[in-house]
């Protein structure tokens, strides 16, 4: 089809442009709440047609890249850039994801803020977020996909500050703006790089390159290492992490689509579509790879103690991209991307189906005050219940299936793989499996801890809610059997392993499964039977506990070492000392000279002729003894 690709990123705009001006400009929302939500989810959902449309026609191709360019943006020095949309294996499963997950997303919404007085607004946003995340999957060159990479930022902090009337929503998303930005810098040193190394930003002809047999003149570690550092901003990897439990400030819908389909997947595309650079980079990688599992594990463990169920889940995908980084690291790629996906299914799940608790809940978040809710509202446990057991890893639902890969890859690749990061990253799978179970139980099973008051008003949301979560479970226990990261392997080859190694595949999924079931055996030990078992735990570990309820005081560092300092820079130094003192003061210090200046002269003005033809007597004899003097 011709413009197919176009089309498909161009649709949300569309959504954005009208609801843009005719449910939140000219008629607010008096043009009625059902254009809104015609308009904000058909267009997602014509654009996941059209990915399908799109696909199969690449099927029929032999899976051979469709090129398709929409204009020409520049043309500086003889080369130019060009809007162009590059649609092959990873596109395509990318697109698939972002389309139908972020469509589904948008009809539970409908839902969700049925009430809200911005309802226009929100999906206006929330479109507008679906049209830069599809620019950054389908671009061509690194230039549109940096476009859609900064557009997401600005969408995500629209959506993370929706609700700006309560200041520490508008902070969260200042913060996630700033974070990204910080990280930015790096992706930005990275295109430069490039681009003078090659003279192109399209990232099929830099992977070509570094895959040739003549390696090109510049270094695939510092580029590697560059583009990474974009990568945690928008994944939130060690160091720039921070951003992302803070964005739970914004709808669940928001948080879902964030977390779970698009944002916080770009750093994992961009490594994955870079491969060509990263196959030639073993230290980037190496550092990837530690990351990674440094991210899992250090999230893992912050999970484990928090109360607000959003705040779970957002420690839960911080944990569950550092083991895409891992994989990235030691050269699964395909691995990394079958997780992006597997993820989404059950991710999208999770936030959807908290989602559904808090609506019940009449806004209430802290899983201290639940307990008993399955039995109120089935459907919401049945499906968190079966999203909860994929992402701990039970088989056979999908996690079990990318999970597993990935703790394979860790140990076996000949690409960095080894015994102690095959140890630490099943470690953390026991951890996500504890504090997801906790989670479960807390929440929906055990004795019931709701507010008298509240309890009256339990009750199951509506069909547009509960219908998403069933299509998402059941994607959560089938989607393992998509094996995509066998799908991408042309593409994305996976990492050799050695014949010696093979024997030990089984044995190691065995030990996956037992630590996944151990999982859930401990959180049913410590939160299934009386409640002074947790407090016994939590009394004899207080300091870890605060340790970890604290999250380890990266906030408080971060704001000692950099904000603190940064804070008082700008306003002595900059704004005391460079703007006051020193502009102000320049140009005050002009206007007083100038004014003096003038007084003085004035005094010449006096009107007295006399004085006139005195002075025109001493200029006359001052110029004739000058001219004497220099004959």
């Amino acid at each position: 089809m011709t413009h197919a690709l176009l089309l498909i990123a161009l649709l949300p705009l569309l959504g954005f442009l009208v609801n843009g001006v005719f449910a939140t400009q000219l008629g607010g929302n008096r043009v009625g709440k059902t254009f809104v939500t015609v308009v904000a989810c058909g267009m997602p959902l014509l654009s996941f047609a059209l990915t399908i449309v799109s696909f199969l026609q690449l099927r029929s191709g032999g899976y051979a890249p469709i090129v398709e360019s929409a204009y020409r943006w520049a043309f500086i020095d003889g080369r130019s850039f060009d809007i162009a949309f590059y649609f092959d294996r990873l596109s395509a499963i990318m697109t698939l994801v972002v389309t139908g997950v972020g469509s589904a997303i948008h009809v539970y919404s409908t839902g969700y803020m049925k009430d809200d007085k911005s309802y226009g607004r929100f999906f206006s946003y929330l479109n507008l977020f679906l049209f830069f995340m599809l620019l950054l999957v389908l671009g061509r060159s690194m230039l549109v996909l940096f476009v859609g990479w900064e557009g997401v930022g600005l969408a995500s902090y629209l959506l993370i500050g929706f609700w700006f009337d309560d200041l520490a929503n508008a902070r969260a998303g200042k913060k996630a703006f700033i974070t990204n930005r910080i990280g930015d810098a790096g992706f930005l040193l990275g295109m430069f790089v490039l681009y003078q190394a090659f003279g192109t930003l399209d990232m099929d002809v830099i992977n070509a390159a570094f895959n040739s047999a003549t390696l090109p003149l510049v270094s695939a570690s510092l580029v590697g290492m560059l583009l990474f550092i974009g990568a945690t901003g928008k994944s939130a990897q060690i160091p720039l992490f921070v951003w992302l439990p803070d964005a739970m400030a914004g709808p669940t819908p928001v948080s879902a689509l964030i977390h779970a389909a698009t944002m916080v997947t770009a750093g994992v595309y961009l490594v994955a579509r870079m491969s060509g650079v990263y196959t030639h980079a073993p230290e980037a990688s190496h550092v990837i790879a530690v990351i990674g599992l440094a991210t899992a594990f250090f999230a893992a463990t912050i999970a484990l103690v928090q109360t607000d169920i959003k705040k779970v889940l957002a420690y839960s995908t911080i944990s569950q991209l550092g083991f895409m980084f891992l994989a990235l690291g030691v050269g699964a790629y395909g691995a990394a991307i079958f997780h992006v996906v597997t993820h989404a299914f059950f991710k999208a799940c999770l936030f959807l189906g908290a989602g559904s608790v808090i609506h019940a809940m009449s806004g209430e978040q802290d899983v201290r005050k639940m307990g008993g809710l399955a039995r109120k509202i089935p459907l919401t446990f049945g499906t968190f219940a079966v999203a909860t057991a994929a992402i701990a890893g039970i088989p056979p639902l999908a996690g079990f299936f990318s999970k597993d890969e990935i703790l394979w890859y860790a140990f076996a690749s000949s690409r960095g793989g080894s015994p102690w990061l095959w140890s630490v990253a099943a470690f953390t799978a026991l951890l996500t499996a504890f504090y997801m179970f906790r989670l479960l139980w807390l929440t929906f099973l055990g004795t019931s801890r709701v507010d008298h008051d509240v309890a009256h008003h339990i009750h199951e949301s509506p069909s547009s809610m509960t219908g998403v979560l069933v299509v998402l479970a059941v994607l959560s226990a089938v989607g393992g059997v998509l094996a995509l990261s066998h799908f991408l392997e042309p593409q994305l080859a996976l990492p050799f392993v050695s014949e010696e190694l093979h024997h030990l595949e089984t044995p190691l999924v065995i030990v996956s499964v037992a630590l996944a079931l151990l999982g859930l055996a401990g959180a049913a030990y410590v939160f299934g039977g009386p409640p002074s078992r947790a407090e016994s735990l939590r009394v004899r570990f207080g300091g870890v506990h605060r340790l970890f309820t604290a999250k380890y005081y990266v906030d408080e560092l971060y704001d000692r070492v950099f904000a603190k300092p940064l804070l008082w820079i700008s306003e002595h130094v900059f704004l005391r000392f460079g703007d006051r003192t020193v502009l102000d003061g320049a140009l005050n210090g002009l206007a007083s000279l100038g004014q003096q200046a003038a007084g003085a002269l004035s005094r010449v003005q006096s009107g007295s002729l006399h004085r006139y033809a005195l002075f025109v007597m001493v200029g006359i004899v001052s110029a004739l003894l000058w001219s004497w003097a220099h004959a």
